[in-house]
């Protein structure tokens, strides 16, 4: 079947051209081996993505770590609100922002250049302003805080960029609803980061579970036990600090309702703050639940309910169950979904005596009519309980493609490959029942979901925790 051009790869295509027909003069002259040119493993420039990171923090850095070692991408531009920050305190470790970053970039760059002359990456603070002055940006990675992926992700997409950011792919339902739609429009390749997605672990449960190992699904449990709570507050905090040299706090906020600097905001505790971020289900929901939205084809579910504690209007709660329902769906019967942030699921009683839940506080179990599958977070290796029926069980074939790494399948779908496995299409979904999940908690009220049409049914006070108001500004 050929693959269909898209918007990137006439971009890339373009460039080629470009470059070949200004070639072409010299082959008049003289004819060399590509290797003899750039050295084994050259690629010349007009195969090259031309990539811009837009947030450079602790997340940001991990994954340009990520993608320096592909030969075929050059990060030429870089952004972010902070020049420099200790992460020291996370598990990121050492510092992140712009300085770090550019060095990082710089010194892998002038480790393995070729014959073509090294040019080091552009630093920006302004995303729009990045993305305006350098025009031969192919594709960009989203890694700033939540209520910042819409805006940047939009403003990419609207200039025909592959774009892949970071979970949740936005901090609201109706932001997440808008980038998939104009990516979809624009045609560009995109993948959001729930890195797990692209493991073995979860196509071995998808497989199993089609396979019928347990039986038919009707219940499932995930979880992440694990709470921070680092330099948290109660409630908005109220005494004075000063905007760290180098950093831009009127970018930082963006859209967000505007207030004074403070280091319970950024750079490290803002998934807290509801302004900000998602809270823990945001955060790890789009990991931990990713197996059960996969493999039972969940879609949008019916009603939702959550009960939390230790909770503000301000800022998300402590510990929180989430209960969706799925209604039934031709041969599939409904499914309970319970998501539990900061706590831990009933323990089975399939599992021997000592023997813990897999995943170290992360992961998620299946309840089938005929058994139970554990797997650990980020979409780890699956297991049957107790060890006797995994010891017993005989596993199918593997039917499902495999990923050639997260990164790396956004990148071939640039090139014209087919489209990474969460892309847009899918994380847009995935991420709308996590921020469901989101609004549940928000409002502590049983809500019913109309997901076609992206509303509560039968409580209005949910809308406003659906669609954001923008400040500042600011658009999407």
């Amino acid at each position: 079947m050929p693959t269909q051009m898209t918007s990137n790869t006439a971009t890339l295509s373009s460039r080629r051209a470009f470059i070949n027909n200004v070639g072409k003069a010299a082959t008049a002259f003289t004819i060399l081996p590509r290797f003899i040119l750039g050295g084994q493993g050259y690629t010349p420039p007009s195969d090259k993505i031309n990539l811009a990171v837009i947030g450079t923090g602790g997340q940001g850095l991990q994954n340009i770590k990520s993608l320096l070692p592909h030969n075929d991408v050059q990060i030429i531009a870089i952004c972010d609100v902070m020049v420099e920050a200790d992460y020291g305190q996370w598990y990121y470790g050492g510092s992140a922002g712009r300085k770090p970053a550019k060095a990082l970039i710089d010194a892998h760059y002038a480790r393995h250049r070729t014959s073509a002359e090294y040019k080091t990456c552009a630093v920006y603070v302004d995303f729009r302003k990045m993305l305006d002055h350098e025009p031969a940006i192919d594709a960009v990675l989203i890694a700033t805080p939540d209520h910042t992926h819409a805006i940047t992700a939009m403003a990419a997409i609207q200039r025909g960029k592959a774009v892949f950011c970071e979970k949740p792919l936005a901090r609201t339902i109706f932001e997440t609803r808008r980038i998939v739609e104009a990516a979809r429009e624009a045609g560009v390749a995109t993948q959001m980061g729930n890195q797990g997605h692209s493991g073995e672990g979860i196509r071995l449960t998808v497989e199993w579970l089609r396979d019928d190992a347990i039986g038919t699904v009707r219940e499932v449990h995930a979880w992440c036990s694990h709470v921070n709570t680092a330099g948290c507050t109660p409630a908005k905090p109220t005494d004075k600090h000063e905007v760290p040299e180098g950093m831009d706090w009127d970018l930082w906020i963006g859209p967000a309702a505007h207030r004074p600097y403070h280091p319970d905001y950024a750079p490290f505790t803002w998934r807290q703050w509801w302004d900000f971020g998602t809270g823990l289900i945001g955060d790890m929901g789009c990991h931990h639940i990713d197996p059960a939205f996969w493999a039972l084809d969940l879609g949008h579910p019916e009603w939702v309910e959550a009960r939390a504690a230790f909770g503000t209007p301000e800022k998300r709660p402590f510990a929180s169950l989430v209960h969706y329902h799925f209604p039934a769906r031709g041969d599939r019967p409904p499914v309970k979904l319970v998501w539990y942030g900061g706590l831990m699921p009933p323990r089975p009683e399939e599992l021997e005596p000592g023997r813990e839940l897999t995943g170290g506080g992360n992961g998620i179990l299946f309840i089938g009519d005929k058994g139970k599958i554990m797997c650990p977070g980020w979409g780890g290796n699956p297991r049957l309980i107790p060890e006797t029926k995994m010891r017993a069980y005989q596993r199918p074939p593997k039917h499902l493609p495999r990923s050639n790494g997260h990164h790396r399948d956004w990148l071939d779908a640039f090139k014209g490959g087919p489209p990474a496995s969460a892309s847009f299409e899918y994380g847009g979904p995935l991420t709308e029942l996590v921020l469901l999940g989101v609004v549940a908690i928000r409002t502590g009220e049983k809500l019913y979901w109309d997901g076609p049409q992206m509303k509560v049914t039968n409580f209005s006070d949910a809308e406003s925790f659906i669609h954001p108001k923008y400040h500042n500004g600011w658009t999407l």
